[in-house]
């Protein structure tokens, strides 16, 4: 047997044979010259035409695609027409008669040298720009695309890393789990593995080298793939092959002893609000509203803003949503926003931030808001993303004042926020944390690159004292100002039903996830009191890493097993 170690993304135990992802497009010849009779304008036009074909073929993509899925292949279909890619493809046609296959795919190749060299999230699109760079090489040469391999039979399939456009669009009755040897917890293929369902183990080096037709055991509970699975491990798939179904929602996050804990949803747009509300969510805990402005070249206009809103608001009378103020830069960067090139993307002019350089898109935003929900019967709550001090948190409510906003929040994604939150809340009703950028900001580890998944994980004991120290300082707040002020949960962390027994622990009052994980995370709650969850929280907080919290949570939650957890 040899084992393979990695970092697991979402529950799941599957044995079945591994399929390597295929061999990708091939570079064109160097020094490939115009072919007889092609003009330098017809060249260029040509390299043009292509880059818009393959725009529009991953915006049709991301149509099809689910919540996570539309937002990332909408964010990678920019890359296709980059002004900056286009014009030195075409320059290369121009000054050095090159044919236009080969003109991609230097420019392409330099583009993703200069991002490298930037480091952090912009390295990490490197992935991007190669699976865009392939499909323009393909289109230019009338060759299939890069793809998942096709089999009759279900299988495993295994990659160094997955492109947004595989990903978003594979087939879970036939992938019936991922491995690649790349990509961390929080990088594309992990994020859309979660929003399928799908047990994948990413960051486990080597998996590549395992033969096609190879039976291997994975575990995404464990981070581990095996070959040769033994009996035990046989058995074990067997019985998650063979779990029973999970109860659907009822409507209604409780505890065993009756304390409630509303269920929300994370949401992009009208369909997948509707979608949530079809499996029962509670209201909306995050709406991502950058997922209206990804792929546009201009800011969208107010009224196009508005309507987008409130198909989400209509999804949900009458009941709770969060919205998220604009999110953009760092791996979501946005062409009418993020002007200039940062060395570190990830610490740079993002989120709330980028008022302070593009002044008015924020203003603009609040606006389309109210105007959404002037007609809406919802009860809409609106937060900045990437505050870090007490001014900026004033800054923000004065802002949502004058837009008619009642119901103030920010995110808690910096160290800074967290153990700054009772002054944050003396100026606002709520904060909401994002775990994926708390986590890589607390632990000082890019949460895309693979190489530091062991850190990036929501289970780091110092991760959880920061969301400890944020619900202690919202505790204080609530006694100072005489009135509740609300802690919830919006990351990827709250999808885990181990550890969202551990977050309610804490202290925190409401979670909002992945709507197609609400069932498992109330399934998994109602069979805990407050008590036994805090102490399950005591337990975990004790540890030294973040293997031995989420073991320890675990042992206290025989109900995952039996669920198939």
């Amino acid at each position: 047997m040899t084992t393979y170690k990695g970092v697991g993304v979402y529950a799941g135990r599957v044995i079945g044979p591994v399929l390597q992802m295929p061999e990708p497009i091939k570079e064109p010849k160097a020094g490939l010259k115009l072919a007889e009779g092609e003009t330098v304008e017809s060249a260029s036009a040509r390299i043009q035409s292509a880059a818009e074909s393959v725009k529009a073929d991953l915006l049709e993509r991301a149509e099809n695609a689910g919540r996570d899925g539309k937002a990332v292949l909408k964010s990678t279909s920019q890359m296709a027409t980059d002004r900056a890619l286009l014009k030195g493809a075409k320059k290369l046609v121009e000054k050095q008669s090159m044919a236009p296959e080969r003109a991609i795919w230097e420019a392409a190749s330099d583009f993703m040298k200069q991002m490298e060299a930037l480091g952090g999230y912009m390295a990490e699109r490197v992935t991007d720009i190669q699976d865009v760079r392939a499909r323009i090489v393909a289109e230019l040469t009338g060759q299939q695309a890069p793809g998942i391999p096709v089999a009759s039979e279900p299988f495993i399939l295994a990659a160094i890393d997955l492109a947004p456009a595989d990903t978003a669009t594979l087939d879970p009755s036939k992938v019936i789990a991922l491995i690649t040897s790349d990509g961390g917890p929080q990088a594309h293929t992990a994020i859309l593995a979660r929003g399928l369902g799908l047990p994948a183990v990413v960051a486990a080096k080597g998996v590549t080298e395992i033969a096609n037709g190879t039976l291997v055991y994975v575990d995404s509970n464990e981070g581990l793939v095996d070959t040769e699975p033994t009996e035990e491990q046989k058995s074990s798939a067997e019985k998650y092959a063979n779990r029973q179904p999970l109860p659907a929602f009822d409507g209604k996050g409780v505890l065993s002893d009756g304390t409630s804990i509303p269920l929300y949803a994370n949401v992009g747009d009208g369909k997948s609000a509707e979608k949530a509300a079809g499996l029962s969510a509670e209201g909306v805990g995050l709406l991502r509203t950058e997922f209206g402005f990804l792929g546009n070249d201009s800011e969208p206009s107010v009224e196009t803003q508005a309507e987008t809103y409130k198909s989400v608001f209509d999804a949900f009378p009458g009941q709770h949503i969060v919205v998220r103020t604009l999110d953009a830069g760092a791996d979501k960067p946005l062409p009418f926003l993020n002007v200039k090139e940062e060395e570190n993307p990830a610490l740079g002019v993002r989120g709330f931030r980028t008022d302070w350089t593009v002044p008015g898109v924020l203003n603009r935003q609040l606006e389309a808001i109210n105007k959404a929900a002037e007609g809406s019967e919802a009860d809409i709550w609106v937060m900045a993303p990437m505050i870090s001090t007490t001014s900026e948190a004033r800054t923000f409510s004065k802002m949502l004042d004058e837009a008619g906003i009642q119901t103030k929040g920010v995110m808690v994604e910096t160290p800074a926020a967290a153990v700054n939150a009772e002054a944050i809340l003396g100026e606002v009703d709520f904060v909401s944390i994002g775990t994926n950028d708390l986590t890589q900001y607390t632990m000082a580890a890019d949460r895309l690159l693979g190489d530091l998944a062991h850190l990036n994980n929501p289970w780091q004991p110092a991760v959880l004292k920061m969301i400890k120290l944020t619900v202690e300082g919202a505790q204080r707040a609530s006694v100072l100002h005489g009135t509740k002020k609300y802690v919830s949960v919006c990351g990827e962390a709250a999808a885990d039903p181990a550890l969202a027994v551990v977050l309610v622990g804490l202290g925190v009052d409401t979670l909002s996830m992945n709507a197609g994980a609400i069932a498992a995370v109330s399934a998994v709650l109602k069979t805990v009191t407050k008590e036994k969850a805090q102490q399950i929280a005591v337990k975990a907080l004790s540890q030294i890493s973040s293997a031995e919290a989420k073991t320890a949570a675990r042992e206290e939650l025989p109900i995952l097993d039996e669920l198939g957890l």
